[in-house]
């Protein structure tokens, strides 16, 4: 996709800036803030609560101002924008793009707006991850990269504003290609496959691109660990099928897209026996799989994706593919931006921690109470954090979101010089609850990857889950659908149940079971193939196959999800853990 490097990285020089930058966080904070209120003092948003740019622009007068916000209190302002209303309603200039989220975290996508600025910080952060990557996994300048982007189509929106995945709006920037060049290993696919209208042609398309340039490939990259995953999955499927390509120098009658078909005869001009060989014997020889990508790609230095929050599910799978690689996380960011790089690289996916970038925006962090019944705590600055404890991470940035209420629960686990160095916990919605219960997606995540070690004892791995809470019963109970990666006894999935039911211990949910206020849990096996219909539906909703996520539980408003989990049923366990 890249163009190959022409301007000198100085990584030496990008590290050191950062050491500069962090060591005077909380000035570089209070100067980022003035700069955001500067740039959108025409803010009509701004305006309303009172705040002149030309004065208030301190950290204290912005917070006694400004209130607390979440995406439904900028839901109205956005829309607006989104319809074509050039006024200045966020920010002072009109946002040349909108970002839609995928919807899988909160069951409905959001409208975020996308500027310049939010580009240029993207690159920045990018930089910086990168030279400390560099650092510690350095790549030849004449490699590759083999990177599974998806870059969906933007549409004009009805008051003529083009509308995105974040992810699409980054690689469509005219600005991306000359940003990254300096830090960026040539792409194997050509540019026709990233921006390919068929994500599953695609998908082939960026495997069979790899294997032709497999021992120029450094590093494996996909935005999340799921698509790390997914890739690898289809390879185990389709892999015959890609030998026969390389071996008669003919791409498969499966791809269709013209553009695409162009492309990709220019990358398999003739039949490569050799090469086909190479790559049958190498299949041939693996067991279950293991050790899949050093396999196909020799010199390969590690394979890079966000493997934390709801991406650690797949981290051990991914880890089974990669053998003896190295797992490197990707950074901290959401839709509404990027917030902290990964300076620690060879930490584990399960360990990582991110470094905040005091310029990114203006950060403030709220004290989440374990109890979450006391009165709220307000929010602390970026430097006055507490090593051990959790946060609700607060945003203020150049794209008009302004002490934005991210809804991600982290945990400051060190500093950086000055800026804290933070892991990543669960979103802070409850996700499962019927009464006085309260489980989160970390929650949830922790019961299944309990129970999955029962599993693992027959050889059989969860391929995906989800979860839905029934209140059609009398009591509600909580409902889980898993895919296996084959077949056992009743009596292994029965323990599976009562495993899942045991391993939330939530103490109203406990109590609650205890006194049968809340039904006995439900374990629902699905058929192989179900997740990948749910993320089907998703992607035909205009979700991105690179910024995809499982829902991890399935509101009764989402109808089509539950729809195709329900229809998808093998079979079903109550569970028996609080007879």
């Amino acid at each position: 996709m890249l163009e190959k490097k022409v301007e000198t990285f100085n990584m030496n020089r990008v590290i050191d800036e950062f050491d500069e930058m962090t060591r005077n966080a909380d000035q570089v904070q209070k100067q980022t803030l003035k700069d955001i209120l500067h740039k959108n003092q025409s803010a009509v948003y701004l305006r309303n609560f009172g705040l002149n740019g030309n004065t208030t622009n301190d950290p204290e007068s912005f917070k006694a101002l400004v209130p607390l916000v979440t995406d439904l209190d900028l839901e109205p302002y956005i829309k607006r924008m989104v319809d074509g209303d050039t006024s200045p309603i966020l920010t002072s200039r009109p946002v040349p793009a909108i970002s839609l989220s995928s919807g899988t975290s909160q069951g409905r996508p959001k409208f975020i707006p996308f500027t310049d600025e939010l580009m240029e910080n993207t690159l920045q952060l990018f930089r910086t991850a990168f030279a400390f990557r560099n650092r510690d996994f350095p790549i030849d300048d004449n490699g590759r990269a083999l990177q599974f982007i998806f870059s969906s189509k933007q549409y004009i929106s009805t008051g003529g504003v083009p509308v995105g995945t974040a992810t699409t709006n980054v690689y469509r920037n005219p600005n991306f290609k000359a940003g990254m060049k300096s830090i960026q290993s040539l792409c194997c696919s050509p540019d026709e496959v990233i921006f390919s209208p068929d994500v599953h042609q695609a998908l082939y398309c960026h495997l069979l691109s790899g294997i032709l340039f497999r021992d120029q490939v450094q590093y494996v990259f996909a935005s999340f660990a799921h698509g790390l995953v997914h890739a690898f999955r289809t390879f185990e499927q389709l892999w015959e099928e890609i030998v026969t390509d390389i071996e008669d120098g003919i791409l498969s009658s499966r791809i269709t897209v013209p553009s695409v078909r162009t492309a990709m005869a220019k990358l398999l001009r003739a039949p490569n026996p050799e090469l086909a060989e190479t790559i049958r014997a190498k299949c041939t020889s693996l067991s279950n799989w293991y050790g899949l990508i050093p396999a196909l790609f020799p010199n390969a230095k590690y394979v890079y994706g966000i493997m934390t929050g709801s991406m650690e599910p797949y981290v051990k799978k991914l880890r089974h593919y990669a053998g003896e690689l190295p797992l490197v996380s990707h950074d901290y960011g959401s839709s509404e931006g990027w917030i902290a790089a990964n300076v620690t690289p060879r930490l584990y996916p399960e360990e990582a921690t991110f470094a905040v970038v005091p310029n990114l925006g203006y950060f403030e962090f709220l004290p989440v109470s374990e109890t979450e019944e006391t009165e709220e705590r307000p929010p602390v600055g970026l430097t006055e954090v507490k090593i051990g404890e959790e946060y609700e991470v607060v945003i203020t940035n150049y794209a008009g979101l302004y002490r934005y209420r991210l809804g991600d629960v982290v945990k400051i686990v060190g500093f950086y010089n000055n800026t804290p160095q933070l892991k990543f916990i669960c979103r802070r919605n409850l996700i499962l609850s019927i009464s006085i219960d309260k489980n989160t997606e970390r929650d949830l995540q922790m019961s299944v990857e309990s129970a999955a070690k029962r599993l693992a004892e027959e050889k059989i791995e969860v391929i995906d889950f989800s979860s839905h809470v029934d209140v059609k019963t009398e009591p509600g109970h909580y409902v889980i659908y898993w895919e296996i990666s084959g077949e056992t006894e009743d009596d292994v999935l029965q323990d599976c149940c009562n495993c899942l039911d045991k391993g939330f211990i939530d103490a109203g949910y406990m109590s609650s079971r205890k006194c049968k206020t809340i039904g006995a849990l439900e374990l629902r096996v699905v058929k192989k193939g179900t997740f990948r219909k749910v993320q089907e539906h998703f992607l035909g909703l205009g979700s991105s196959a690179g910024q995809f996520k499982m829902p991890r539980c399935v509101k009764p408003s989402n109808v089509k999800v539950l729809q195709i989990l329900c229809e998808n049923v093998v079979s079903r366990f109550f569970s028996t853990a609080f007879e």
